[in-house]
């Protein structure tokens, strides 16, 4: 559905008209994977773009190559569509595409690897270590308990006593391949967007009941979203230069999302999601619509970028400009 006069209509024009947009996934976060395509394939298609919209599994790098598309855009969540799998099966195949490469893909990925780099960056996190099954662990309650590879808070546990801590572990070993403890921070939710290394605005979550779990971030429609919370000039600056410091750290491209909690110590770095969620209630479109990007002219962005980028033949592109406020 691509409108009359559009220069993506023009046979031969550098710029893409044919994106394929890959959703689904074998992953836990499938049914966010779904909604966040159908939003992207929704918006691309009103940006002008021709989409090809494709549920899919375990993609081969053969069903791969046979996709009539100059992008390709996977908005996929979890370990094997987020986590570097699939990126190295674009890659494999040739294809141009949306976000983060395989390296940058795994590490975001891994929490507790991520948590390294960054903190070999200079930037504060929580300590954690990853939990065997048998074997005590260091970090004692309050702590928190989740998988080392998960997105969505999907098995995250807030253990304060060592009955739940123990109890946390005990559900979650069967069903998780890793799992990690990490020192609980009490203090605010803040999240900070990325769009070609250039940092959104700060967002803060504000949950109506315990903590921004699956259910807050997806099924509640009682979670709060402060755009520019009130914070202290010198913490809000701190985040950011943590923020851009954990995008370079891991090696993301084109778009991410950094969590971070904040404490009367300052802002702690929690995770980095390397292919944030793109539903209506998901926190990067938000804050890319505060700087004059709705999810249209944001797809439309993270688009050109890969077609920029596959085209360039090794030569450094310069990323976009967002809109201005």
């Amino acid at each position: 559905m691509t409108p009359e006069g559009s220069d993506r209509t023009k046979p031969g024009s550098a710029i893409p008209r044919r994106v394929a947009v890959l959703m689904g996934g074998p992953d836990a976060e499938h049914e966010v994977s779904l909604n966040s395509g159908s939003q992207v394939v929704a918006a691309l298609e009103r940006a002008g773009f021709e989409v090809r919209a494709e549920v899919v599994d375990r993609p081969s790098v053969a069903w791969l190559r046979e996709l009539d598309a100059e992008v390709v855009f996977p908005v996929l969540h979890g370990p094997f569509g987020e986590g570097g799998p699939l990126q190295e099966r674009l890659e494999e195949a040739g294809l141009a595409y949306v976000g983060s490469g395989p390296e940058a893909s795994r590490l975001g990925m891994d929490k507790l690897a991520s948590k390294a780099a960054v903190a070999a960056a200079g930037v504060p996190t929580p300590d954690a270590e990853r939990l065997l099954p048998g074997l005590p662990s260091r970090i004692e309650p309050p702590a928190v308990v989740k998988p080392v590879a998960d997105g969505s808070s999907v098995g995250v546990r807030l253990c304060r006593t060592p009955a739940e801590f123990l109890a946390a572990r005990t559900s979650l070993e069967p069903v998780h391949a890793a799992l990690m403890a990490e020192r609980l921070i009490e203090g605010r939710e803040l999240t900070i967007g990325l769009i070609a290394g250039e940092v959104l605005p700060i967002i803060e979550i504000v949950p109506a009941e315990g903590f921004y779990d699956y259910q807050a971030k997806y099924l509640r429609n009682d979670t709060r979203y402060v755009i520019d919370p009130p914070l202290d000039a010198a913490v809000a600056e701190a985040m950011r230069r943590h923020a851009r410091a954990a995008w370079i750290a891991i090696g993301c491209r084109d778009l991410a999302r950094i969590d971070f909690l904040l404490d009367a110590e300052g802002p702690w770095f929690l995770e980095v999601n390397t292919m944030p969620g793109m539903t209506d209630h998901s926190l990067v479109p938000k804050a890319a619509a505060e700087v004059g990007l709705p999810m249209e002219a944001l797809c439309r962005l993270l688009v050109d970028q890969a077609a920029a980028r596959s085209h360039a033949a090794g030569l450094q592109v310069q990323p976009a400009p967002l809109g201005g406020r």
